[in-house]
């Protein structure tokens, strides 16, 4: 079956798992399973751009990563300093725009630097927009949502009543990007784990038992075709129905 070229899901996101169990499985440390994430990263990021893929979203590290071991989350962090500082000038000649969602000024300040830096030099990009998540989850994005709103409130800028859907949207992190249209998850795993939360509202899910590492372009092809199959209805009903 072939990719209807005319139905590209303009924001796709993708809970990455399975860097661990790939790692396992090939009896190698954890550390290069995340190493041949960061490969899928890249194989993914330029198979959606050329699709036609407007936004791509990546859930790189949760606030609950925080509590792997600390020599883990010590490589996470050299792994994505290097991965910036290998991949800056790519992007930029990809013609990438980087953005990031989540409090990732808690990473060393080095880190945030370069994540600055990178963010500012793509900016001007008008191609794919990537978005990394991290230090993110969704219930922290909904409460500093809600405590932009409070601050709103207190400074007199708005009213309680003021409050509603696209308030609440335009304080979200993710305010310059649409919902996205498919969400993919790697690894076998059926659930959400705190990502996205009020933006998956109307998302389609597809689910693969691939592992990260293992992903490419065409898993990305078939999770594409596999929505488009379906019937999209933002609550409502089918379109035969009245």
């Amino acid at each position: 079956m072939q990719i209807d070229e005319k139905n590209i899901p303009k924001h796709i996101a993708i809970i990455m798992d399975g860097n661990g169990r790939w790692a396992k499985k090939h009896l190698l440390p954890r550390a290069l399973g995340h190493r041949e994430g960061v490969k899928a990263v890249e194989r993914t990021l330029e198979a959606a751009g050329k699709l036609g893929v407007r936004y791509l979203t990546l859930y790189a590290f949760s606030t609950e990563n925080w509590g792997r071991p600390q020599e883990e989350v010590k490589a996470l962090m050299e792994l994505l300093a290097r991965a910036l500082e290998k991949y800056e000038a790519k992007l930029k000649r990809n013609n990438v725009s980087l953005r990031v969602i989540g409090d990732y000024r808690q990473f060393p300040e080095s880190l945030v630097n370069k994540i600055d830096d990178v963010i500012e030099s793509t900016s001007t990009n008008t191609g794919i927009t990537l978005i990394i998540a991290l230090n993110y989850s969704g219930r922290w994005e909904i409460t500093h949502a809600m405590q932009r709103i409070g601050q709103q409130i207190m400074e007199e800028k708005i009213q309680v009543n003021d409050i509603n859907s696209e308030l609440i949207e335009k304080s979200l992190t993710t305010n310059f990007a649409p919902d996205p249209d498919l969400i993919i998850r790697t690894s076998g795993e059926h659930r959400v784990s705190n990502f996205l939360l009020w933006q998956c509202a109307y998302s389609e899910f597809y689910f693969t038992p691939k592992l990260w590492p293992e992903f490419d372009e065409k898993s990305l092809k078939m999770a594409i075709i596999d929505y488009q199959q379906r019937e999209r209805r933002f609550g409502g009903l089918k379109t035969n129905n009245k």
